[in-house]
């Protein structure tokens, strides 16, 4: 079964990418899979066992090992949950329920019971944003802080990036890393295991289509949590000004902090960030 991917051979070349990274953590951890409604889901858990509990979510067509350049700092006095999320290229379920669904919350409410949570701050980045604030605006009593990085469901989608994956596939594996270069708004470096992880997921795994749904007005006056969120000004996916201009005008606990040189993808927490989570002394 080759699931979400586009071959068998595909999967297995991904899976053994994200599993040699993942024994490349640098800090102590521990691996769990947990039982849920949409099937089980791989969770790697760092930090003290009595700090606050952080859940993390990554983005669209990535997985746990997307906070390995951030995983020292956010867990030196955080407890971090990084969930790889289901149909994602992971090794969570590969259970798609649809955009909108209560699904997703529902899927979120077994993966907080199992860990033991009645809540949690929550961390997402780019589509990991917009499921955090999907769980946020449905069950607010289990979320204490809300931390969007670059999040999906606010601005619009910029199109742009996707004629231009058009024009460079025949480029191979140079077009794709200029790809990434041009979403994650750095150089990409050669070599890197992080970095090849992503360009395999590229060829072999198949990504969620169509359009993300965008929050409206009322779902971000309703999160009444304290919310913190960066976006970067050179963001080439998302429409990060119409992100800021629309919080700050709709949700009251916000303070958004706009990074004029960054690009789509984060690759260090800030320390606002982090002093916002309690993470930074």
């Amino acid at each position: 079964m080759t699931e979400n991917y586009r071959s068998a051979l595909g999967k297995r070349i991904v899976e053994q990418r994200y599993r040699a990274l993942l024994d490349t953590w640098p800090v102590e951890k521990t691996e769990l899979r947990v039982p849920t409604r949409e099937g089980e889901t791989f969770v790697v858990a760092s930090g003290p066992e009595d700090a606050p509990p952080v859940i993390a979510l990554q983005g669209s067509g990535a997985n746990a090992a997307m906070w390995l350049p951030s995983i020292a700092v956010l867990s030196a006095r955080l407890r971090v949950y990084a969930v790889d999320v289901i149909g994602e290229p992971g090794f969570s379920a590969p259970s798609r329920p649809e955009l909108g669904s209560e699904a997703y919350a529902w899927w979120l409410d077994d993966v907080l019971r199992e860990l033991g949570l009645s809540e949690a701050a929550f961390l997402g980045v780019s589509l990991g944003g917009w499921f955090a604030i999907d769980y946020a605006s449905r069950r607010p009593d289990a979320v204490t802080r809300l931390v969007l990085q670059t999040p999906s469901g606010i601005g619009r989608q910029k199109l742009g990036v996707l004629f231009k994956a058009i024009a460079l596939r025949p480029f191979g594996d140079w077009g794709a890393r200029k790809l990434l270069r041009g979403v994650a708004g750095v150089d990409v470096p050669a070599g890197d295991e992080l970095v090849d992880l992503m360009l395999s997921v590229g060829k072999q795994f198949q990504y969620r289509m169509g359009t993300i749904p965008i929050f409206s007005d009322e779902t971000l006056a309703g999160l009444k949590m304290p919310v913190f969120v960066e976006v970067g000004g050179k963001d080439s996916m998302i429409d990060t000004h119409a992100t800021q201009r629309r919080v700050e005008a709709n949700a009251p606990n916000a303070l958004v902090r706009m990074l004029p040189e960054a690009g789509h993808l984060p690759l260090k927490p800030s320390r606002p960030l982090l002093k916002f989570l309690g993470g930074a002394p």
